[in-house]
């Protein structure tokens, strides 16, 4: 049965290297954008730079309305008073002091105390924020008690609408390019912001936040694409790492914007409106050359490439490349675009997606499960900041360890750091206070509670560090013609890992040991898969499938054998079914030559 292969790849082989009928495209100076078209118009020029700059802004913007949960959503301390005014038992007393989230277990005291009927509605109660707004959903529309699980709804929402644009906006990016799903985004994004600041009811918040999450994914994830084509490969890690700096800058920020605002429509109003100010990017950003070139949009590419030698001073009339003279030669080629649907079609290049999507994944799920333990017997400022100071660190060691250990090695040590934390935090620190301070409760329990937060904090950062370099990683394995969607995939398996901590808080904290576990077991399956991705540090991007397949894999160790690396030859499996039984019953066959083979058709 024979099978024809996509363009591009053809013959591909299994370990890596890049076979005889894919070279003469991948010779092409116009997809050599790192080695030669970059080089050519300047390098990383005052072009370049302006741009990246610009792409810092709106990471200010996403952070704050990525973080405005914490307030739009917080749940307040209250008194909750029967309505008859009696403490329960039907004797006058005074409203009882209780959080949000033990209202539920007062109603079941005040029940089980003999007050037939009487049920603590919190209709007479008062709510106090402490997230510096005097109100916000939840006061609203008393979302407590036997409502509080329509708080949970809302926080889906948000993250919902977020792994549905990362999958479908990143597509979309590489069919239509990146600068058309930024405006439609930029666009949408005005629109449902500002409805969800006048919604009439939950339902409603909870629709439009739906739909708002889809449209900053949007925006986060063609900003991030843009940022990293626009870079040579030195540049590339240090300005994705400013970034998100600027996010942690705006999670800092935050809190002094509630307080500043009082009241959660306000607090909306103002986390969207200045997303005005990248209306103008349509045409401040021209589009990602790389991707113009890598599709063949040849004409645009052109104009393009003299727009940016303009801008940094660099004469065209020489051309001792021959860039310019290639060009014109393929001024008459068709545009030719890709799917993130192509990647089944390739040998390494899915295994690679598929490693990094689940270390996006643990590393998000499991921090929810550090920040829980953090989370016990402080305040909510406390532990919000706590969040932030983490996150900030993490980006700061990360550039560091980055440098001296690369990509892969980077994110093996982090995810080796956060299952060692795991692993002590489940089962080493009770088995310490068991035997060894057994005669001591109270010492015990403090002790492991310390050691707990410790471990904490160590798993949060280091599994912060995962899920940032893994979704940074990817975009420097897929190639540009289906980055977008690559990048969109890793970003979607993020969100489903953040979708645990409102989904563990709706069924109150049941399984979350279990949870705890299984999320343990992924980051050993991980530090198994980690090694097998190719190393990408200092690397040009891949521009076609074929050169991602091309990818080679490196020793991550000096004694490390050979086995599994590239080799010089291509495997040919056309004649795999000649065995000797075979070719006994057949000899024909063992010696016909293989036409299907020599057209470039697999049999």
């Amino acid at each position: 049965m024979a099978t024809v292969g996509l363009h591009g790849l053809d013959q591909l082989p299994e370990n890596g290297t890049v076979s005889q009928a894919a070279e003469p495209e991948s010779s092409k100076l116009l997809w050599r954008v790192d080695g030669a078209v970059l080089p050519f118009l300047g390098g990383f020029g005052r072009y370049q730079k302006r741009l990246v700059a610009l792409t810092w802004i709106p990471a200010l913007l996403i952070a704050f309305s990525h973080y405005s949960d914490y307030f739009l959503l917080a749940q307040p301390d209250g008194t909750c008073a029967p309505p008859d005014g009696t403490n329960g038992t039907g004797a006058p007393g005074p409203a009882r002091d209780l959080s949000a989230s033990a209202l539920s277990l007062d109603l079941l005291n005040v029940s089980r105390a003999g007050s037939s009927g009487a049920r603590c509605t919190c209709t007479e109660g008062r709510f106090e924020l402490q997230s510096g707004l005097q109100q916000n959903v939840v006061t609203k529309w008393r979302l407590v008690c036997d409502a509080e699980w329509k708080v949970h709804i809302a926080k889906f929402s948000l993250l919902v609408g977020s792994i549905f644009g990362y999958l479908l906006m990143g597509a979309m990016s590489d069919w239509l390019g990146r600068i058309p799903v930024l405006l439609v985004s930029v666009l949408s994004v005005l629109v449902f912001g500002v409805c969800v600041a006048f919604s009439l009811d939950v339902a409603m918040f909870s629709t439009l936040r739906f739909f708002e999450g889809f449209c900053l994914a949007a925006i986060r994830l063609s900003l991030f694409v843009l940022r990293i084509e626009l870079c040579l490969p030195r540049w590339r890690f240090s300005m994705t790492m400013v970034a998100s700096l600027v996010m942690v800058g705006g999670q800092l920020l935050m809190p002094g914007l509630a307080a500043l605002c009082r009241d959660w429509q306000t607090l909306q109003v103002l986390i969207i409106i200045p997303f005005v100010l990248m209306l103008p990017y349509v045409w401040l950003f021209p589009e990602s050359l790389r991707w113009l070139l890598a599709t063949q949009h040849y004409q645009r590419a052109k104009r393009q490439m003299y727009s940016i030698a303009q801008s940094n001073n660099v004469d065209t009339a020489t051309d001792p490349s021959g860039i310019l003279s290639e060009l014109e030669a393929e001024l008459r080629q068709k545009p030719r675009t890709a799917c993130i649907t192509q990647l089944s079609s390739t040998r390494n290049l899915w295994k690679s997606t598929v490693v990094l999507c689940v270390n996006s994944l643990t590393g998000y799920g499991i921090h929810h499960c550090f920040a829980r333990s953090v989370v016990e017997g402080s305040t909510s400022h406390l532990h919000y900041y706590a969040l932030a100071a983490i996150a900030m660190a993490s980006c700061l060691v990360l550039c560091p360890v980055v440098t001296a250990f690369g990509r892969r090695g980077g994110l093996l040590t982090f995810m080796i750091i956060t299952a060692l934390a795991s692993l002590l935090q489940l089962g080493l620190l009770s088995l310490i206070g068991k035997y060894s301070l057994r005669h001591d409760a109270v010492l015990r329990d403090t002790l492991n509670r310390r050691f707990s937060v410790a471990f904490s904090v160590i798993g949060m950062f280091s599994s912060h560090a995962v899920s940032t370099l893994s979704s940074f990683y990817c975009a420097e394995i897929t190639p540009t013609v289906i980055r977008g969607g690559g990048v969109g995939l890793v970003l979607a398996s993020a969100g489903f890992g953040m979708l645990t901590a409102p989904l563990m808080e709706l069924h109150n904290q049941k399984g979350f040991f279990l949870h705890h576990v299984i999320l343990t077991c992924c980051t050993l399956l991980c530090i198994i898969c980690i090694p097998l991705l190719p190393e990408t540090a200092r690397q040009p991007l891949p521009e076609t499938l074929a050169e991602a397949e091309g990818l080679l894999r490196r020793p991550l160790l000096p004694g490390e054998q050979h086995h599994l690396l590239a080799r010089p030859e291509v495997r040919e499996y056309s004649r795999v079914q000649d065995t000797p039984l075979h070719q006994a019953a057949n000899p024909s066959n063992s010696t016909a030559p293989s036409n299907s083979t020599a057209n470039g058709v697999r049999t």
